[in-house]
């Protein structure tokens, strides 16, 4: 990191989506960033599946054996509002990253063809769209609505404050793909999530004790309003139903909780990232360098692009 700043203030947005509405989501997050970066903040971390929304509670008519028509036309919709990537979402995202001067990191639904992708988006301080991470393995029912990403989308992106990279949800409980990541030296370790547990947190401490590197956590607050009436919901029938409670937080390489976290509603919470503080933690302890044993472990991993049609 040398010639790199050595400090930076992050923020983690908790807020919810505007479920199955792109343009409404997109438009938010970008009043969002905007708030974000008036508090200082230079990186900006949203949830996962922000646009258009993290389809929780609903089930789409789903049993073993069988779908039906509401289902199939729910999940028509959500592709519908899922978006392309690039496309003129992101072009929008990018100018707000633009117009503030900061990095922002954010969860989407990425329509490619007739599948959707539980996908996360960089973005540089110029608008560059710097990359893209699908998430590897949709958790339970998500399976059924996401298809799967494959290596090629490990990605890490060079910023002024170390390497940013993403791991989305239940992600961050394959002991492997942690690897694969703190391999790529990542300084700023981005876990958008839908999990609101009170599991998370302690999760989020081991992560960054593991990869000694500051974990930036966020997650929606949503409530059954948010979403159309027309949606079948299996969470809760009243419009002030908690839906996703939070839990966004930010943790040092240590695992000292910064900032967060919050469950009281939507709120931007930030922290003065001290960034000596990753090398002070590599002291005792680096997964990937001198605290491993690739004499006895080795991890391979496969980054190539897998298509199910290749042109030769």
């Amino acid at each position: 990191m040398s010639g790199s700043s050595t400090t930076v203030r992050a923020a983690v947005v908790q807020a919810s989506a505007v479920p199955f509405d792109s343009d409404a989501c997109v438009a938010k997050a970008v009043r969002l960033v905007g708030e974000a970066a008036a508090k200082g903040a230079k990186v900006v971390v949203f949830p996962e599946a922000f646009i258009p929304g993290y389809p929780k509670g609903l089930n789409y008519g789903l049993v073993v054996g069988a779908r039906d028509p509401v289902g199939r036309e729910e999940f028509r919709i959500y592709l519908d509002a899922a978006i392309p990537v690039p496309g003129p979402h992101t072009q929008r995202l990018g100018e707000a990253a633009a117009a503030h001067g900061v990095h922002v990191v954010i969860g989407v639904i990425e329509r490619d063809g007739g599948t959707c992708y539980c996908t996360v988006l960089f973005f540089g301080p110029d608008g560059a769209l710097l990359g893209k991470h699908r998430k590897l393995m949709p958790t339970a029912l998500e399976r059924m609505i996401w298809g799967f990403g494959d290596g090629s989308t490990l990605t890490a992106v060079e910023s002024p404050y170390g390497n940013i990279g993403a791991v989305i949800c239940w992600e961050n409980y394959m002991p492997m793909l942690r690897m694969a990541m703190y391999a790529k030296n990542v300084a700023l370790y981005c876990a958008p999530t839908a999990d609101d547990r009170d599991t998370w947190l302690p999760t989020m401490q081991h992560v960054a004790l593991e990869g000694r590197c500051f974990v930036l956590t966020a997650c929606q607050f949503i409530r059954r309003r948010e979403f159309p009436a027309s949606v079948r919901m299996s969470l809760g029938d009243s419009p002030d139903a908690v839906i996703m409670r939070g839990g966004s937080a930010i943790v040092s390489p240590l695992g000292k909780v910064l900032a967060g976290p919050s469950f009281e509603g939507e709120a931007i919470l930030t922290a003065d990232l001290d960034l000596g503080d990753i090398g002070r933690g590599k002291f005792d302890f680096d997964v990937a360098g001198h605290y491993s044993r690739p004499d006895v472990f080795q991890l391979v991993v496969n980054e190539a692009p897998q298509s199910a049609v290749a042109k030769k």
